[in-house]
């Protein structure tokens, strides 16, 4: 099976960003899963020559916590949808004095603390391991935080995004735990969501937007929902910046990805045992792997 030529990137979107005003020739999808809804109606349209599909991760409006957010759903709906890569733009909280709030960061690793949610597509009946050794796509990463600094943002390029269950947030012995851990940010909703995409062969990026500094800073008011709203709303003209500027910069022509074959390497369920209707209801995420095998 060929791989696609051209860019069709999700965006999803977290707090603060529910739309992308820049985006022509709309199209509104509604699509089902075999896990469910994804958290909103898909918004599918261009920017120049470049195809987007985005999706308010929490729901416009923001009506689903984090734990509550479907992320199978919402992977296997942007796969239904043609999405070549995948760019999550997430408010964050920083663990670093040199990430104030206002600055975005290009993650590169993760440390996953959640506790109650889905977090792969595979099971009895097919089997996978995919490597998250390096959980973002470099080549999308590299392009979305040149994007994020042509939309006027300050960007740190790497850190390590430490992925918490909520909805509470951190108590101040967990937020210097975190520190020790070496973790720069943290957030609540990029896990499993980075792990699903690898399973669906969707080179990820993760772009986060620091709203508050966690509460490991004693001279400082611990987190408060009205100040994180503020910046949040400060941050979101930015972010819907950053992807018109990210088609600007995209390439015409999209080269093939290594992670868009990780299950190539992954998928351990030998072809004689592949349960049929499993693999009939992953459709177009083991379409591929599974031809190739003469399944």
């Amino acid at each position: 099976m060929t791989q696609p030529s051209q860019w069709t990137i999700g965006i999803i979107g977290g707090s603060g960003l529910y739309a992308i005003d820049a985006l022509e020739d709309v199209e509104r999808l509604v699509i089902d899963t075999p896990w469910g809804a994804p958290s909103d109606t898909l918004v599918r349209g261009r920017i120049g020559a470049t195809n987007f599909v985005f999706l308010p991760r929490h729901g416009r409006g923001h009506r689903l916590s984090p734990t509550e957010v479907n992320a199978r759903a919402n992977i296997h709906a942007l796969k239904l949808a043609g999405c070549t890569d995948v760019l999550a733009i997430s408010a964050i909280g920083s663990l670093r004095e040199e990430l104030p709030p206002g600055r975005f960061v290009a993650v590169d690793q993760f440390i996953d603390r959640t506790v109650h949610r889905d977090t792969s597509f595979f099971g009895a009946g097919l089997v996978a391991h995919v490597s998250m050794a390096d959980p973002v796509c470099p080549r999308l990463s590299v392009f979305a935080a040149e994007a994020a600094e042509r939309a006027g943002a300050s960007v740190a390029r790497g850190g390590t995004y430490l992925a918490m269950e909520g909805p509470q947030f951190s108590t101040r012995a967990e937020s210097y735990l975190y520190r020790q851990w070496g973790a720069d940010v943290i957030g609540m909703t990029a896990m499993p969501e980075a792990k699903l995409a690898r399973e669906a062969e969707l080179p990820y990026a993760l772009i986060g937007m620091v709203t508050d500094y966690d509460c490991w800073r004693e001279d400082e008011a611990h987190v408060e929902v009205d100040a994180v709203l503020a910046q949040l709303s400060a941050n979101a003209a930015t972010a819907r910046e950053l992807v018109t500027q990210l088609a600007a910069l995209l390439p015409p022509q999209r080269t093939p990805s290594p992670i868009d074959t990780v299950l190539d390497q992954a998928l351990i369920t030998h072809i004689s045992h592949v349960d049929r209707a499993k693999a009939e209801s992953l459709g177009p995420i083991v379409s591929r792997v599974l031809a190739g095998r003469g399944g």
